[in-house]
């Protein structure tokens, strides 16, 4: 298993884009949609199927390498909207957890998949 820290992947997808030339195409909106539209890519190979088909589609190459695809495509494009705006990755993940821990105690949530403004 490759394993890199977030600065290594995003210093990659840095370079790849910077060979490219696509610096200019890389605005904020522009990556949001990017994001966006990936991660809709990857809800479209679950859409419509059932906890057991899901399972087994893992089992499959052909569908475990599509969503595989899927998954690094939202992931280049959410580590370039970061690099390229400047934000760190690790605070935004590590500041969002101390929020949630806040808005979902877990004596009030546990074992509960509900919004916060529901418990």
């Amino acid at each position: 298993m490759n394993e890199f820290t977030i600065g290594q992947l995003m210093d990659m997808v840095r370079k790849f884009c910077e060979v490219r030339d696509w610096d200019q195409y890389h605005n904020p909106k522009d990556l949001a949609i990017g994001i966006s539209t990936e991660a809709n890519e990857l809800l479209d190979i679950f859409r419509f199927k059932s906890e057991k088909e899901m399972r087994e589609m893992f089992q499959n190459k052909q569908i475990k390498e599509h969503i595989e695809d899927e998954i690094a495509d939202t992931f280049f494009f959410l580590l370039r909207f970061a690099q390229m705006n400047h934000l760190d990755l690790g605070k935004c993940m590590t500041d969002k957890l101390e929020k949630n821990n806040i808005k979902y105690p877990v004596e009030k949530i546990k074992g509960k998949n509900l919004k916060y403004t529901e418990i």
